[in-house]
């Protein structure tokens, strides 16, 4: 039996991060990250576009970037620290 927390964030690269992003979403993010945004993780939600969510550096404030590339800062979801 696998007792490991699944929880845990497992290692990933850039490039799985990033994967099945719309233009949109990449050409935000990367204008995030040159003012000093970090890409965390992505929320994939079933049937809908994937979800990139953004950290500012220190953790203080975060942000999510739609499938159109517009910038949402009170997202319906919450994340657990």
């Amino acid at each position: 039996m696998d007792t490991s927390d699944r929880r845990r964030p497992q290692p990933q690269d850039d490039a799985s991060l990033r994967a099945g992003l719309t233009p949109e979403q990449t050409a935000a993010i990367a204008t995030l990250e040159a003012l000093g945004w970090s890409l965390e993780f992505v929320r994939r939600p079933l049937f809908r576009d994937p979800v990139p969510v953004l950290f500012q550096t220190g953790g203080a404030r975060w942000i999510a970037v739609e499938g159109d590339g517009t910038l949402d800062e009170n997202p319906a979801f919450a994340i657990r620290e």
